[in-house]
């Protein structure tokens, strides 16, 4: 496994089964494009695939805060470890920063802890028409 902080030799076709259980799904070119305005990313790539298996986003203003809105690793690739070591790499691009926030799902609440990171509150708005990303037709 190769991980890198960089989109560097990243194509879209490299993107492919992500956003499992999605109704809208983003194409693998969408994927591409938020990889890419994010403020921080990491990427676990399985060199003998030439397939990314996993991916970290943060986005942040680059003094005070950053937010993780993606973590996720493919299906096949679970339970491995690789999105320890992407979370990992991510608070280490981020350790300047005084807050690092994310949301998740209760269940995965202990996972996160594991982590370092602590449970609060938040709330949340869902435009669920623009979960591909995709323009509006």
């Amino acid at each position: 496994m190769i991980y890198k902080n960089s989109l560097e030799g990243i194509s879209p076709d490299m993107l492919n089964g992500f956003f499992v259980g999605w109704p809208n799904r983003p194409s693998p070119e969408t994927h591409l494009k938020m990889l890419k305005n994010s403020s921080k990313v990491v990427v676990a790539i399985d060199n003998n695939r030439n397939q990314v298996v996993g991916f970290i986003t943060a986005i942040s203003d680059g003094v005070l805060s950053a937010y993780i809105p993606f973590l996720e690793v493919l299906p096949a690739y679970q339970n491995k470890g690789i999105g320890n070591v992407l979370v990992k790499q991510i608070l280490e691009e981020l350790k300047e920063i005084y807050m690092v926030d994310l949301c998740c799902d209760d269940d995965l609440v202990p996972y996160y802890e594991k982590l370092g990171m602590f449970k609060a509150n938040g709330m949340l708005f869902r435009n669920y028409e623009r979960q591909s990303g995709a323009a509006n037709e």
